[in-house]
């Protein structure tokens, strides 16, 4: 039994859950987690025994010194709280930790037994895959359930992934046999410039759980970060002729394939997006007027180019990432940072 001392009865409760590693690609799903938790100020309520489900040669334990004595912290998975204020005050439970090395069965349930004890209505946990998309446009996003009703009544997409899954595949299907409801978001992260960060993902992460959840979630420095990001991408592949005739073949076929679609639901998603800020007035470290897309634009003022983080990488021949098969559904195969040997991402390609 699960006893969470010192935490009040929550409003309406979702859980927010991230893993960095494998599901992880550019660190764009756990950074969105941590983001919330910092700019709601999250207060650490719980965090899994980390002998249950690291191995501590993949993933190190690190030390620091605070004030002359030295400390260790522990690889694991820790959970915080959070209240979102206003006309309809909500609770947030943020999961945010480590992809596990083993027990990954008994490592969802004690999650579920949190999300149990705590009266989470909906889980919605956040990934990022490596994908043939180009950096200058906006990021995909998709949203998928395993959940029939769900998919109908939230517009979302019923998963239809076979092959290799991560941690993010195995908790949304223990909340389904739970009868939890839960939902995946997948964002698709060039593969051409995996290395982390890439705010410009993390944003448009944030943009979709706004619209799932209904929440005006307080952006920071993160809509001048994506676009920092971008100017430095497009500094280093205009310095590279083979990235660059490869990123401009991405963008011809990504402007083919959405053509059709000058998409009225995407248009009104964001004009639904824009009235909600509005209304609620800027967010701390927004200015007014400041709304950031998926596509990273924001207030006009910029950081210095040189911000721009990553480094375009030579695509691999033919275009497609090894091993990935696109017509399976949003969930990655075998794209997403791997970890080393020394707990390090090991996202680089050939």
């Amino acid at each position: 039994m699960i006893e969470l001392e010192g935490v009040p009865e929550l409003i309406g409760p979702v859980m927010v859950a991230a893993f960095e590693g494998w599901n992880d690609a550019g660190d764009a799903a756990s950074t969105a987690v941590a983001h919330l938790d910092r700019e709601w100020k999250g207060e650490v309520f719980a965090a899994l025994d980390a002998e249950d489900y690291y191995d501590f040669q993949v993933n190190r334990p690190t030390v620091y010194l605070d004030g002359g004595l030295r400390k260790i912290t522990w690889p694991t998975t820790r959970l915080s709280v959070v209240r979102v204020g206003g006309e309809k005050p909500r609770d947030l439970v943020l999961v945010r930790g480590i992809e596990p090395s083993m027990r990954w069965r008994s490592f969802c349930n004690e999650l579920l037994g949190f999300a149990h004890e705590l009266g989470v209505e909906m889980v919605v946990i956040l990934g990022a895959l490596l994908g043939d998309t180009p950096h200058t446009r906006p990021v995909p996003v998709s949203g998928v359930t395993s959940d029939t009703d769900l998919a109908r009544t939230m517009d979302l997409e019923e998963t239809r992934y076979e092959g290799p899954t991560g941690i993010v595949g195995i908790l949304q299907e223990a909340c389904t046999h739970a009868g939890v409801p839960a939902v995946s978001l997948w964002a698709a992260v060039p593969h051409y410039v995996s290395q982390p960060p890439n705010p410009k993902a993390t944003l448009a992460l944030l943009n979709r759980l706004e619209d799932l959840i209904g929440l005006r979630i307080p952006l920071g420095e993160l809509a001048e970060d994506a676009r920092a990001w971008q100017l430095g991408v497009d500094q280093l592949a205009a310095e590279d002729s083979e990235v660059a005739e490869y990123v401009q073949s991405l963008e011809e076929a990504r402007d083919t394939a959405e053509l059709p679609e000058a998409s009225g639901e995407a248009i009104a998603r964001e004009f639904e997006r824009y009235l909600r800020r509005r209304d609620g007035g800027p967010g701390p470290g927004q200015a007014p007027g400041g709304h950031a897309t998926e596509s990273g634009e924001g207030p006009s003022y910029l950081r210095d180019a040189s911000g721009g983080r990553g480094r375009a990488q030579r695509p691999p021949r033919g275009g497609a990432e090894p091993g990935k098969d696109t017509d399976q559904g949003p969930e990655p195969g075998t794209g997403g940072p791997r970890p080393g040997p020394d707990g390090e991402d090991d996202s680089s390609e050939d």
